[in-house]
């Protein structure tokens, strides 16, 4: 498959890019892809949330009444996790792992399997260069690209000008290409990579030397 190709000032050059089929022209696994989506964000997630056990809730230090003789339930505890106010029982503890783990080489296939999945959406640049930091360059490149919304900027070699460039554009992700992940590709509706970024992904992906 071939792509268009465009300059670093983002005007379309003469080129065009065929595309690696090990990286995007494989046959897609959904099953792969879920499992990889669903990794992604259980590693991301944080336990936060927490509950106090009746051990940990203030008050409740007094039994409310005495044992025998009221015509009442028998108690000890106000903070006791039947009465309002009281304890949480098996609530979180703030303590949860919700990490998933996945084979090295399923995560790497994971990648593949959504860069083929969106091959259509994949804009080629000769270059990246903005090298002054600019996010109104930035801006103007995407414009230029065509890049309204969702817009996912692989490089080989990411620099810290155009990191801070990208960082205030809520259309663009500014990814390296070795820490690439398939929730990043299935999220983005449009692909800028530059060559040597594919040429690192056919090294990553599709396992060229």
């Amino acid at each position: 498959m071939k792509v268009a190709t465009f300059t670093k000032s983002g005007n379309k050059a003469t080129s065009e890019v065929t595309l690696d089929k090990a990286v995007f022209g494989r046959e897609v696994s959904p099953e792969l892809l879920k499992q990889a989506y669903v990794r992604v964000l259980a590693n991301a997630r944080q336990a936060t949330a927490k509950t106090k056990t009746r051990g940990e809730v203030r008050g409740g230090g007094k039994k409310p009444w005495r044992q025998k003789g009221t015509g009442r339930a028998r108690t000890g505890s106000i903070r006791n996790p039947l009465w309002r106010g009281g304890g949480t029982t098996f609530g979180p503890t703030g303590e949860q792992n919700y990490s998933v783990d996945m084979p090295r080489k399923a995560v790497r296939a994971s990648v593949a399997h959504a860069l083929s999945s969106q091959a259509k959406q994949v804009i080629a640049i000769e270059a990246l260069d903005l090298s002054s930091g600019k996010t109104r360059d930035a801006l103007d490149l995407l414009t230029k690209l065509k890049v309204t919304r969702n817009g996912l900027i692989v490089v080989a070699e990411p620099t810290p000008e155009a990191a801070r460039a990208f960082a205030n554009l809520p259309q663009a992700n500014y990814v390296p290409a070795k820490r690439l992940t398939a929730v990043d590709v299935l999220n983005a509706d449009a692909i800028v990579i530059d060559k040597a970024g594919l040429e690192l992904l056919s090294v990553w992906l599709g396992g060229k030397q």
